[in-house]
């Protein structure tokens, strides 16, 4: 018997709600991006689409304006985009599908994809500084001479960020705030700023310089001491040790007037047999001069350090350069190889001694024109007599006429 026309109609009318009715049936699965959603131009990522039922195939989806466009159709889970230009920038979604049933599911949830390098990095900045005690705040400063309208604060190993509208000055540069606190464990760590503009949300700078926030006053404080002492000449090797006997410390961090200097060294264990690190300077120069202190930490909570050493007041001085006078220029003079001070007492001594001489000379003058002529004629040719004899070998002299 054939079927007649409204038993047809009936037929599509009833398949088609019972497909209807299976699409978005299956859990919604979800996308994540390896190694992160952060990508500098160039480089490749990969997005896998994760679900709960077995999808024999999958799509995945860019989202231009209200509109989704399909990327890809595949059989596997996993999309690599790259390497990555500025018009891979976006936000992502992704489907399965189990074609024994003919059944799609929904789409899951957007990931935004941000590509950097996009333009100059900004720059980043901690007040009042990159170590903080637990409990205290610290602020984390991103500027720029670029005008950008959004800053993005990023935290290494971190999928979140946060991100607000910078602020343009009268001198032409934006910046954002970002209030980190009360301080703990979790918020310690590495962090960079990025920037971008309102018509390009999904392109960012290049990131910036990284900044760590370290938290302190986690265990007690190690001891900082120097070879030799605090104070050493110019030239001579400087050596900062680092040294704990109460608590065993991975490794030791050595910082000057607040600045790190390196990285951190690990500890070992000394003649005496406390945990400790030796930190060469090289030879001496007043750069080196300064306040020190040093922290110890541990390999498995890199951003959590002790307390402060107590401060080590560095002073490099004067000169080890030492010229022995034999082997010196002959025509070095006397003054040349006298210490600075003694040659100023030297020179003093010349002045004076060069002053009485022509004080002498003149007040002589002045009293043989003030004495009567004859007098001073009468000694100068007696005086003039008596040189005669001697220069003409006399042992005795001659009695005057």
């Amino acid at each position: 018997m054939c079927p007649t026309l409204l038993s047809l109609l009936s037929l599509g009318i009833c398949v088609s709600l019972r497909i209807w009715a299976a699409v978005g049936e299956y859990e919604k699965p979800s996308l994540s991006a390896r190694p992160s959603t952060v990508v500098p131009l160039g480089q490749t990522v990969t997005l896998q689409c994760h679900s709960g039922p077995p999808f024999a195939i999958f799509r995945l989806f860019k989202r231009v304006g209200t509109s989704l466009h399909k990327i890809q159709e595949q059989h596997f889970n996993t999309f690599t985009l790259g390497p990555v230009t500025t018009e891979h920038a976006g936000s992502y979604t992704c489907s399965g599908a189990d074609w024994s049933r003919f059944v799609w599911s929904d789409v899951s949830d957007p990931l935004p994809i941000m590509v950097t390098d996009a333009s100059t990095k900004p720059s980043i900045s901690a007040h009042p500084g990159p170590l903080v005690h637990a409990g205290e705040n610290v602020t984390l400063r991103c500027h720029s001479s670029v005008l950008f309208e959004t800053f993005i604060l990023h935290k290494k190993s971190s999928t979140g960020h946060f991100q607000r509208r910078g602020e343009t000055f009268t001198g032409g540069h934006a910046r954002a705030d970002f209030f980190i606190g009360p301080m703990t464990a979790g918020s310690a760590g590495t962090y960079r700023c990025y920037g971008s503009v309102r018509h390009s949300p999904y392109e960012w700078s290049a990131p910036s310089d990284p900044v760590d926030i370290i938290i302190t006053d986690r265990s007690r404080k190690p001891s900082l001491s120097a070879h030799g002492g605090p104070v050493v000449r110019s030239g001579e090797n400087v050596t900062l040790v680092c040294s704990s006997s109460e608590i065993d410390f991975d490794q030791f961090h050595l910082l000057r007037e607040g600045e790190n200097l390196g990285r951190p060294l690990a500890a070992r264990r000394g003649p005496r047999g406390a945990l400790q690190a030796e930190f060469p300077l090289g030879p001496g120069t007043p750069a080196h001069s300064g306040v020190y202190r040093c922290y110890g930490s541990f390999s498995r909570s890199p951003y959590s350090w002790s307390d402060s050493s107590d401060p080590l007041f560095l002073s490099v001085t004067g000169s080890t350069t030492s010229t022995c006078p034999s082997t010196m220029d002959p025509h070095t003079t006397e003054e040349a190889r006298l210490p600075q001070g003694h040659s100023s007492q030297l020179h003093l001594l010349l002045r004076l001694s060069v002053a009485f001489i022509y004080t002498s000379i003149f007040l002589a003058v002045l009293v043989c024109h003030c004495l009567p002529t004859k007098f001073c004629h009468h000694g100068r040719s007696a005086q003039g007599r008596q040189n005669s004899e001697w220069r003409g070998g006399s042992s005795q002299p001659k009695p005057l006429p």
